[in-house]
Order: C-alpha cells, then sequence, then structure tokens
C-alpha cells in the first residue's frame, strides 16, 4: 500500500508519478501557507487539500518546514541567478544596484504566491533554521550588499555605511511589492511609475 486511502474516503486521488505528486502538494502548501499563515498549517490540511493520507504525504516530505525549503529554494534559485548576472554585468555598479532592485519588484510581481510565502509569512521559520533555502535568502542579500560596498569604497555613497544603504534599498523595494500584493485595490498610480519612484528616489538620495 502506499499510504493513499481508498473506499470509503472517496475524495481521495489515486497516486500519481512521484514528481508530478510532488509538484501538487507543493502548490497546496504555498496556497494553504499564504491562505492561513505559514504557522497556523497542518500536514493534515494540506494532504486533506491534496487528496491523500498524512502517511502518503510523508513520504515527500518530513513535514511542513521542508515544504518550505522546497518553494524557497525554487523561487530563490531564478532570481538570484538573474541578480548575479546583472551584477556581475558592465557599467557603473550604481546602475546594476537600480538594475538588480527592478529584477527583484518584477519577481516578486510575477511570483505573488511564491513571493508572500518565502519573503512574509515564512520568512521568520527560514531565519530560525539553516538551510539551502536560507543560504540562498543571505546570497541574494549579498549580491545588492556587494554593489553598495564597491560603491562605498569608491566615496559615493552620500551617508550611511554601505549595509544600511543596501537594507534601505532592499527593504523599500519590498514594502512596495508587498503593499502591491497584499492591498491591490488601493488604486495606485501605475506600477512602472511607482517602481521607477522608489527605487530612483531612494538611489539619488543615497548614492553619488
Amino acid at each position: 500500500m502506499t499510504g493513499i486511502v481508498t473506499g470509503p474516503r472517496s475524495n481521495r486521488k489515486a497516486k500519481g508519478a512521484g514528481g508530478e505528486r510532488r509538484a501538487e502538494i507543493l502548490a497546496v502548501a504555498e496556497r494553504i501557507f499564504l491562505s492561513g499563515g505559514y504557522e497556523g498549517a497542518t500536514i493534515r490540511k494540506i494532504a486533506d487539500e491534496v487528496g491523500v493520507s498524512p502517511t502518503a504525504l510523508y513520504m515527500h516530505f518530513p513535514d511542513k518546514h521542508a515544504m518550505l525549503m522546497a518553494i524557497g529554494e525554487e523561487a530563490l534559485d531564478a532570481v538570484l541567478a538573474e541578480s548575479q548576472a546583472i551584477a556581475a554585468g558592465p557599467g557603473d555598479p550604481a546602475d546594476r544596484v537600480r538594475a538588480v532592485l527592478h529584477a527583484h519588484m518584477n519577481f516578486a510581481l510575477k511570483n505573488k504566491t511564491a513571493y508572500q510565502v518565502v519573503f512574509c509569512e515564512g520568512a521568520r521559520a527560514i531565519a530560525k533554521n539553516q538551510s539551502r533555502t536560507r543560504e540562498l535568502c543571505e546570497r541574494y542579500y549579498r549580491v545588492v550588499a556587494d554593489l553598495v560596498a564597491e560603491l562605498g569604497k569608491a566615496g559615493r555613497l552620500k551617508q550611511g555605511s554601505s549595509h544600511g544603504v543596501a537594507q534601505t534599498l532592499w527593504t523599500g523595494c519590498h514594502g512596495l511589492v508587498t503593499y502591491l500584493i497584499t492591498n491591490p485595490n488601493f488604486g495606485y498610480v501605475e506600477v512602472d511609475e511607482l517602481k521607477a519612484l522608489m527605487v530612483d528616489g531612494l538611489a539619488s538620495g543615497l548614492i553619488d
């Protein structure tokens, strides 16, 4: 037996291929983490939504934290690679900082659910444990931090420390996309204008 319930539990689904089932579990977990919060999610609730028994779900993931890590890794792998490519490219480091910040916001708005799960709902759980997902988050931040440090060494920071500037740029852009995602009916001006104002306003005030 695979652990999938049959008989009276007619809502249970037939077992699919391992990769397909794993992807289905992650999609359901992502939705539940977002709608009800990571802390309130349970293995049973995720299993019920997928249509398998908790025992069958444990064959793919030992706990909900492992699901969160898998969601985080998939999302971060893509945006980290893009940001590293931008940072390693030619041109003024200040322009590359701006490009990385725009890439971050574009990623967030194209992957709203994953972004909320990783950077909002699950952020505390990720920070508590050593994992590849936490490592990816730290590497992702260092893309901006290293570029800002390069500007700092060249005497191009108008105020603050390198990490202070990097974190201000990072959290400012994070705050904007979080509001756009979680409160979409506010009546914002065009999103492209908001993104440009956020990046250019912060960067112009902090970088020479």
